[in-house]
């Protein structure tokens, strides 16, 4: 019987949660969020060889204190090393582009099962904002254009998320998200022509 896990993000997932002893809530985001939490995500979602998570305003001074998560994410790398597979990238929510309110729309995550993983992401218009980090980079832009498809997020909905998105200080990340709106907005016009 083969146990290799149908795509990279559980197959690092599931890693983890063979090293942890108790609880640990964490909220996926980028293309492993993709991968797991929507239906129909494509190999190119499947085959991200990173999970990134967002830590939730006091989550960070809980993990901070929690020796063993971090030695289960330094022995889950270490096994999953050879493979190219890590989880490294956790991101205190301020250093995400997000609505304030975001906490309170995440949408729970059932793959891949685990005993002591308890998996979310954000709703669909908060992982929009997250892929303008970059600018206007082509893959993730590709990534917006499949959330906007599968969840048919329209441009009235994003437009209050794009006046109160919460980005980090810095001038590169309203940079960021000034070259990544117009881009964004052209989407909707394409997926509305399709409709």
């Amino acid at each position: 019987m083969n146990n290799v896990a149908p795509d990279n993000p559980s197959e690092i997932l599931a890693t983890l949660n063979s090293e942890l002893t108790c609880p640990v809530p964490l909220v996926l985001y980028g293309r492993a969020a993709i991968c797991l939490g929507f239906d129909g995500a494509g190999p190119e979602h499947q085959a991200t060889q990173d999970v990134d998570a967002i830590l939730r305003c006091g989550q960070l001074e809980e993990f901070e204190a929690d020796k063993e998560f971090w030695y289960a994410i330094e022995r889950t790398n270490c096994r999953l090393e050879l493979r190219g597979l890590y989880i490294t990238h956790l991101f205190p929510e301020a250093s995400v582009f997000l609505r304030p309110d975001w906490g309170r729309h995440i949408v729970s995550v059932s793959r891949p099962p685990t005993r002591c993983l308890k998996l979310f992401r954000p709703h669909t218009v908060d992982l929009i904002l997250t892929k303008m980090m970059r600018g206007d980079d082509p893959q993730d832009m590709d990534d917006v254009a499949f959330l906007v498809r599968h969840d048919g997020i329209t441009r009235e909905r994003m437009e209050p998320a794009f006046a109160t998105v919460r980005m980090p200080d810095g001038v590169e990340f309203r940079d960021a998200f000034a070259r990544a709106l117009p881009v964004v907005r052209g989407i909707f016009e394409n997926e509305g022509r399709r409709e």
